[in-house]
Protein backbone atom coordinates (compact mmCIF):
# COMPACT_ATOMS: atom_id res chain seq x y z
CA UNK A 1 0.00 0.00 0.00
CA UNK A 2 2.72 2.48 1.08
CA UNK A 3 4.50 1.79 -2.63
CA UNK A 4 1.39 2.85 -4.29
CA UNK A 5 0.80 5.81 -2.22
CA UNK A 6 4.27 7.26 -3.57
CA UNK A 7 3.04 6.58 -6.82
CA UNK A 8 0.27 8.96 -6.36
CA UNK A 9 2.02 11.36 -3.98
CA UNK A 10 4.74 12.04 -6.70
CA UNK A 11 2.82 11.71 -9.79
CA UNK A 12 2.22 15.10 -10.94
CA UNK A 13 5.86 15.54 -10.38
CA UNK A 14 7.53 12.68 -12.47
CA UNK A 15 4.64 13.58 -15.22
CA UNK A 16 6.19 16.56 -15.40
CA UNK A 17 9.67 15.21 -15.75
CA UNK A 18 8.54 13.01 -18.18
CA UNK A 19 6.87 15.45 -20.32
CA UNK A 20 9.96 17.90 -20.32
CA UNK A 21 12.46 15.62 -20.65
CA UNK A 22 10.39 14.22 -23.98
CA UNK A 23 9.55 10.62 -22.24
CA UNK A 24 5.88 11.85 -22.20
CA UNK A 25 3.77 10.67 -25.09
CA UNK A 26 3.24 14.54 -25.79
CA UNK A 27 4.18 15.47 -29.24
CA UNK A 28 6.86 17.78 -29.76
CA UNK A 29 6.65 21.50 -29.29
CA UNK A 30 3.32 20.96 -27.21
CA UNK A 31 2.44 21.58 -23.85
CA UNK A 32 0.10 18.91 -21.56
CA UNK A 33 -2.43 20.09 -19.72
CA UNK A 34 -0.01 18.98 -16.89
CA UNK A 35 2.99 20.49 -17.53
CA UNK A 36 1.02 23.60 -17.76
CA UNK A 37 -0.88 23.13 -14.34
CA UNK A 38 2.51 22.85 -12.51
CA UNK A 39 4.39 25.78 -14.98
CA UNK A 40 1.63 28.52 -14.60
CA UNK A 41 -0.74 27.81 -11.73
CA UNK A 42 0.80 28.55 -8.15
CA UNK A 43 -2.05 27.29 -6.04
CA UNK A 44 -2.21 23.46 -6.52
CA UNK A 45 -6.14 22.92 -5.61
CA UNK A 46 -8.60 22.81 -8.63
CA UNK A 47 -11.35 24.86 -8.64
CA UNK A 48 -13.57 22.32 -7.48
CA UNK A 49 -11.29 21.49 -3.99
CA UNK A 50 -11.12 25.36 -3.65
CA UNK A 51 -14.76 25.40 -4.04
CA UNK A 52 -15.08 22.55 -1.51
CA UNK A 53 -12.72 23.92 1.07
CA UNK A 54 -14.67 27.34 0.49
CA UNK A 55 -18.10 25.28 1.31
CA UNK A 56 -16.99 24.16 4.63
CA UNK A 57 -15.16 27.16 6.10
CA UNK A 58 -18.17 28.99 5.16
CA UNK A 59 -20.20 26.54 7.00
CA UNK A 60 -18.13 26.84 10.08
CA UNK A 61 -18.12 30.33 10.20
CA UNK A 62 -22.05 30.30 9.78
CA UNK A 63 -22.00 28.00 12.81
CA UNK A 64 -19.64 29.85 14.88
CA UNK A 65 -21.68 33.01 14.21
CA UNK A 66 -24.87 31.36 15.43
CA UNK A 67 -23.04 30.02 18.77
CA UNK A 68 -22.03 33.90 19.09
CA UNK A 69 -25.47 35.57 18.54
CA UNK A 70 -26.89 32.78 21.82
CA UNK A 71 -24.06 34.75 24.29
CA UNK A 72 -24.95 37.45 26.29
CA UNK A 73 -23.93 41.30 25.48
CA UNK A 74 -19.83 42.31 26.09
CA UNK A 75 -17.56 44.89 24.68
CA UNK A 76 -16.36 43.20 21.81
CA UNK A 77 -14.19 46.31 20.67
CA UNK A 78 -11.60 44.97 23.92
CA UNK A 79 -12.00 41.26 22.27
CA UNK A 80 -9.24 39.74 19.59
CA UNK A 81 -7.15 36.85 19.23
CA UNK A 82 -3.64 37.35 20.86
CA UNK A 83 -0.85 37.94 18.98
CA UNK A 84 1.66 38.64 21.64
CA UNK A 85 1.62 37.88 25.58
CA UNK A 86 1.03 41.46 26.29
CA UNK A 87 -2.06 41.17 24.01
CA UNK A 88 -2.98 37.75 25.70
CA UNK A 89 -2.89 39.47 29.46
CA UNK A 90 -5.09 42.26 28.21
CA UNK A 91 -7.81 39.47 26.84
CA UNK A 92 -7.77 37.33 30.10
CA UNK A 93 -8.17 40.65 32.25
CA UNK A 94 -11.09 41.74 29.84
CA UNK A 95 -12.90 38.21 30.13
CA UNK A 96 -12.18 37.26 33.44
CA UNK A 97 -15.58 38.60 34.85
CA UNK A 98 -17.41 37.62 31.84
CA UNK A 99 -16.27 34.00 32.35
CA UNK A 100 -17.41 34.01 35.77
CA UNK A 101 -20.88 35.23 34.88
CA UNK A 102 -21.17 32.99 32.57
CA UNK A 103 -19.42 29.90 32.45
CA UNK A 104 -21.16 27.90 30.19
CA UNK A 105 -21.63 30.29 27.54
CA UNK A 106 -17.93 31.19 27.66
CA UNK A 107 -17.04 27.49 27.79
CA UNK A 108 -19.12 27.00 24.46
CA UNK A 109 -17.71 30.22 22.71
CA UNK A 110 -14.07 29.47 23.80
CA UNK A 111 -14.63 25.80 22.30
CA UNK A 112 -15.63 26.47 19.21
CA UNK A 113 -13.56 29.15 18.38
CA UNK A 114 -10.39 26.96 19.60
CA UNK A 115 -11.67 23.83 17.41
CA UNK A 116 -12.42 26.61 14.42
CA UNK A 117 -8.49 28.14 14.36
CA UNK A 118 -7.51 23.87 14.89
CA UNK A 119 -9.07 23.01 11.98
CA UNK A 120 -8.31 25.33 9.69
CA UNK A 121 -4.74 26.14 10.65
CA UNK A 122 -5.22 29.87 11.96
CA UNK A 123 -2.35 30.09 13.75
CA UNK A 124 -2.94 31.26 18.00
CA UNK A 125 -3.64 28.49 19.13
CA UNK A 126 -1.06 28.27 21.88
CA UNK A 127 -2.51 31.47 23.30
CA UNK A 128 -6.18 30.08 23.93
CA UNK A 129 -4.13 27.15 25.60
CA UNK A 130 -2.69 29.48 28.00
CA UNK A 131 -5.73 31.74 28.43
CA UNK A 132 -7.32 28.49 29.56
CA UNK A 133 -4.97 28.09 32.12
CA UNK A 134 -5.23 31.51 33.39
CA UNK A 135 -8.93 31.54 33.56
CA UNK A 136 -9.78 27.54 34.46
CA UNK A 137 -6.61 26.50 36.45
CA UNK A 138 -4.98 23.27 35.47
CA UNK A 139 -7.37 20.42 35.45
CA UNK A 140 -9.97 22.22 33.77
CA UNK A 141 -8.03 24.06 31.91
CA UNK A 142 -5.82 20.99 30.58
CA UNK A 143 -9.26 19.00 29.83
CA UNK A 144 -10.43 21.98 27.16
CA UNK A 145 -7.50 22.34 25.72
CA UNK A 146 -6.79 18.53 24.75
CA UNK A 147 -10.52 18.39 24.35
CA UNK A 148 -10.60 21.07 21.92
CA UNK A 149 -6.86 20.30 19.95
CA UNK A 150 -8.20 16.58 19.36
CA UNK A 151 -11.42 17.83 18.24
CA UNK A 152 -10.05 20.66 15.83
CA UNK A 153 -7.36 18.08 14.56
CA UNK A 154 -9.94 15.32 13.71
CA UNK A 155 -11.96 17.53 11.49
CA UNK A 156 -8.31 18.77 9.76
CA UNK A 157 -7.45 15.28 8.82
CA UNK A 158 -11.26 15.15 7.11
CA UNK A 159 -10.90 18.36 5.75
CA UNK A 160 -7.08 17.43 4.41
CA UNK A 161 -8.54 13.83 3.56
CA UNK A 162 -11.37 15.97 0.97
CA UNK A 163 -9.08 18.01 -0.44
CA UNK A 164 -5.12 18.26 1.10
CA UNK A 165 -3.68 15.86 -1.19
CA UNK A 166 -2.46 18.70 -3.39
CA UNK A 167 -1.73 21.22 -1.09
CA UNK A 168 0.50 18.92 1.01
CA UNK A 169 2.10 17.73 -2.01
CA UNK A 170 2.99 20.90 -2.78
CA UNK A 171 4.02 22.64 0.03
CA UNK A 172 6.22 19.82 1.92
CA UNK A 173 7.12 17.37 -0.93
CA UNK A 174 10.55 16.12 0.79
CA UNK A 175 8.67 16.28 4.48
CA UNK A 176 5.50 14.50 2.89
CA UNK A 177 8.11 11.04 1.34
CA UNK A 178 9.82 10.83 4.53
CA UNK A 179 6.80 10.74 6.20
CA UNK A 180 5.91 8.45 4.21
CA UNK A 181 8.40 6.13 4.54
CA UNK A 182 8.54 6.51 8.58
CA UNK A 183 5.11 4.90 8.59
CA UNK A 184 5.84 2.39 6.12
CA UNK A 185 8.66 0.83 8.84
CA UNK A 186 6.25 1.55 11.48
CA UNK A 187 2.45 0.10 10.57
CA UNK A 188 3.18 -2.27 13.19
CA UNK A 189 3.54 -0.53 15.97
CA UNK A 190 2.02 2.44 14.24
CA UNK A 191 0.30 4.36 17.12
CA UNK A 192 3.82 4.21 19.34
CA UNK A 193 5.13 6.19 16.84
CA UNK A 194 2.51 9.21 16.19
CA UNK A 195 2.43 9.13 19.95
CA UNK A 196 6.13 9.81 19.90
CA UNK A 197 5.56 12.45 16.96
CA UNK A 198 2.33 14.24 18.72
CA UNK A 199 4.59 14.44 22.16
CA UNK A 200 7.58 15.30 20.68
CA UNK A 201 8.22 18.68 17.77
CA UNK A 202 9.80 16.27 15.46
CA UNK A 203 6.90 17.48 13.58
CA UNK A 204 4.94 20.41 13.21
CA UNK A 205 1.30 19.03 14.13
CA UNK A 206 -0.21 21.65 11.58
CA UNK A 207 2.30 18.52 9.20
CA UNK A 208 0.76 15.75 10.92
CA UNK A 209 -2.88 16.91 10.78
CA UNK A 210 -2.89 17.73 7.38
CA UNK A 211 -0.29 14.59 6.14
CA UNK A 212 -2.00 11.52 8.12
CA UNK A 213 -5.22 10.96 5.91
CA UNK A 214 -2.35 11.02 2.87
CA UNK A 215 -0.55 7.84 3.96
CA UNK A 216 -3.48 6.41 5.15
CA UNK A 217 -2.93 6.61 8.32
CA UNK A 218 -5.90 5.09 10.53
CA UNK A 219 -8.32 7.68 11.90
CA UNK A 220 -9.08 5.68 15.02
CA UNK A 221 -5.02 5.44 15.55
CA UNK A 222 -4.61 9.44 14.37
CA UNK A 223 -7.83 10.44 17.43
CA UNK A 224 -5.89 8.24 19.69
CA UNK A 225 -2.66 9.42 19.29
CA UNK A 226 -3.49 12.71 19.32
CA UNK A 227 -5.69 12.70 22.30
CA UNK A 228 -3.09 11.20 24.66
CA UNK A 229 -0.09 12.47 23.13
CA UNK A 230 -0.93 16.25 23.37
CA UNK A 231 -1.48 15.87 27.16
CA UNK A 232 2.20 16.32 27.70
CA UNK A 233 2.90 19.57 26.17
CA UNK A 234 -0.98 20.86 26.52
CA UNK A 235 -0.03 20.66 30.50
CA UNK A 236 3.36 22.36 30.31
CA UNK A 237 1.38 25.78 28.04
CA UNK A 238 -1.89 25.13 30.65
CA UNK A 239 0.52 25.41 33.76
CA UNK A 240 2.46 28.32 32.63
CA UNK A 241 -1.27 30.33 31.83
CA UNK A 242 -1.18 30.28 35.69
CA UNK A 243 2.29 33.19 35.46
CA UNK A 244 0.82 34.97 32.69
CA UNK A 245 2.47 37.66 34.44
CA UNK A 246 6.17 35.95 34.73
CA UNK A 247 5.89 35.02 30.81
CA UNK A 248 8.14 37.42 28.32
CA UNK A 249 7.34 35.28 25.45
CA UNK A 250 6.00 32.26 23.88
CA UNK A 251 9.59 30.57 23.30
CA UNK A 252 10.06 30.82 27.30
CA UNK A 253 7.37 27.75 27.12
CA UNK A 254 9.51 25.14 25.80
CA UNK A 255 13.41 25.51 27.05
CA UNK A 256 15.88 22.97 26.58
CA UNK A 257 15.21 21.45 30.06
CA UNK A 258 10.99 20.88 29.16
CA UNK A 259 12.14 19.60 25.29
CA UNK A 260 14.70 17.10 27.13
CA UNK A 261 11.57 15.74 29.02
CA UNK A 262 9.16 15.58 26.24
CA UNK A 263 11.92 13.69 23.97
CA UNK A 264 12.42 11.51 27.21
CA UNK A 265 8.54 10.19 27.35
CA UNK A 266 8.45 9.83 23.52
CA UNK A 267 11.82 8.15 23.17
CA UNK A 268 10.24 5.58 26.10
CA UNK A 269 7.12 4.71 24.38
CA UNK A 270 8.68 4.72 20.26
CA UNK A 271 11.13 2.39 22.40
CA UNK A 272 9.28 -1.08 21.77
CA UNK A 273 9.12 -0.05 18.18
CA UNK A 274 12.78 -0.09 18.07
CA UNK A 275 13.76 -2.78 19.88
CA UNK A 276 11.52 -4.80 17.32
CA UNK A 277 13.56 -3.78 14.51
CA UNK A 278 16.51 -4.38 15.89
CA UNK A 279 15.18 -8.09 16.81
CA UNK A 280 14.42 -8.20 12.94
CA UNK A 281 17.87 -7.76 11.69
CA UNK A 282 19.58 -10.07 14.06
Amino acid sequence: MAAARNVVIGEGYRVLRDEESGNGKVKEGEVSPTAKRFKSERFPLTRWEFAAFLGVFLLFVAGLFCIYLTMPPADYGKLKLPRTISDLRLLKDNLATYAKDYPAQFILGYCSTYIFMQTFMIPGTIFMSLLAGALFGVVRGLFLVVFNATIGASSCFFLSKLIGRPLVSWLWPDKLRFFQAEIAKRREKLLNYMLFLRITPTLPNLFINLASPIVDIPFHIFFSATLIGLIPASFITVRAGLALGDLKSVKDLYDFKTLSVLFLIGSIIIFPTLLKRKRMYE
